[in-house]
């Protein structure tokens, strides 16, 4: 009789956890626009491009495979191709400087979008600067495909459930949803539903799994996705049905990385102390991730180096790897006083850390030349600058 209630409890807390789990508050998922256009895809020419872009929590084996997994068993008949373009540590930014190279190769039907933790955690980024990156993102995204379904999903840090549970908006979140109004985007407000799950002690941050969630918190951000396909796709597909293409509405802010593209730094032209290549990673100090030690890079330790670049647009950067012995760099646009610009992050203290550094923003449209030198001060362990690609707009 012991086990069988011992049994019994244990259900019973299995059936709570399960009804936790897949109900979610109506309020936390935002349907706007419609889904239309990818359903009309999966159902009527049997295939589907659906890409994933975001940072650590994309990239891990979370909610991603989840979401696919539920595609799959929802349109079973249809033939899909899954990119994952998750890449640890990075924000969205990031993210519109590579979205062509990374997701955009093949036309895209479904889109989900996250990067509201990095931008907070990791490039702790300003209003302005979520907005540049995440609607460089969306009208990107729109003009290569104006029929492509869009979907941003918040998942959360501590930081930032502790500013909701005070009752407020955690600034990338807000600055987020700002630009999915804007474009009828639909959200999926997870951090909220966390916050207000644990604030009701029906989940606690340990059950969630904490930033990088455990798959049972994974597996509730599945579910409000689910959920919003519910409430999209409710009304019966009727094979008549055809594309119609997502408006594009004013931009937010016109300077928005919606050009954003990588630009090679083989491109770069070297006067003194720069070397294009693979360094000798074994040699150098710090924890590494094997998807940046195998590729070129534009790299130096040496203060003084200097080269230029020239490129056309608004704004102009670079996406690196940072470690123990990053330097500062000295730029200069067009003949500009030189801006230091460090490149070291708190992150970099063990670990060469990828990271976006802009030299310039808000320049007027055009040619322009960027000079990079590496200064003598550091307040790191080196003088070391390491560009694994430009990023213009």
């Amino acid at each position: 009789m012991k086990t069988m209630r011992i049994l019994a409890t244990l259900l019973a807390a299995l059936s709570c956890l399960y009804v936790n789990q897949t109900e979610a508050a109506e309020n936390n998922f935002h349907l706007r626009g419609n889904l239309d256009n990818s359903r009309i895809q999966f159902m009527k020419n049997k295939k589907g491009n659906v890409a994933f872009i975001g940072g650590s929590i994309t990239e891990m084996n979370g909610y991603r495979p989840m979401v696919s997994e539920r595609l799959k068993k929802r349109f079973p008949e249809t033939n899909f191709n899954f990119i994952d373009a998750g890449i640890s540590s990075t924000c969205s930014n990031t993210g519109a400087f590579r979205l062509e190279r990374d997701v955009l190769a093949s036309p895209i039907d479904l889109f989900f979008i996250e990067f509201a933790v990095n931008d907070d955690q990791d490039a702790h980024h300003s209003r302005k600067d979520c907005i540049r990156g995440l609607e460089g993102i969306i009208r990107h995204a729109l003009k290569s495909n104006p029929n492509m379904d869009i979907v941003v999903t918040y998942f959360v840090n501590e930081g930032m459930l502790k500013t909701l549970q005070d009752g407020k908006i955690p600034l990338t979140i807000e600055a987020h949803e700002s630009v999915a109004k804007n474009y009828k985007v639909s959200s999926i407000n997870l951090a909220k539903e966390v916050a207000e799950r644990i604030s009701a002690n029906s989940l606690s941050w340990k059950q969630y799994g904490g930033v990088h969630p455990a798959p049972f918190g994974n597996a509730i951000a599945a579910t409000m996705i689910d959920n919003l396909f519910d409430e999209a796709w409710k009304t019966p597909w009727v094979k008549t049905d055809s594309p119609k293409a997502h408006e594009l509405p004013a931009p937010l802010d016109p300077l928005s990385y919606e050009a954003g593209r990588f630009i090679d730094p083989k491109n770069a032209v070297i006067k003194s102390g720069w070397t294009l290549g693979i360094p000798d990673w074994k040699s150098i100090a710090g924890g590494k991730r094997e998807r940046f030690t195998s590729v070129p890079v534009l790299y130096t330790v040496e203060p003084n180096s200097e080269m230029t670049l020239e490129f056309e647009g608004t704004a102009i950067g670079a996406f690196i790897v940072a470690g123990p012995d990053a330097g500062i760099v000295l730029a200069s646009i067009d003949g500009s006083d030189p801006k230091p610009v460090d490149l070291f992050h708190s992150y970099s203290k063990g670990l060469h850390y990828p990271r976006t550094v802009m030299f310039g923003t808000d320049l007027k449209p055009g040619k322009h030349t960027l000079k990079l030198v590496i200064a003598k001060e550091t307040k790191s362990l080196g003088n070391a600058a390491r560009i694994l690609q430009f990023c213009a707009n």
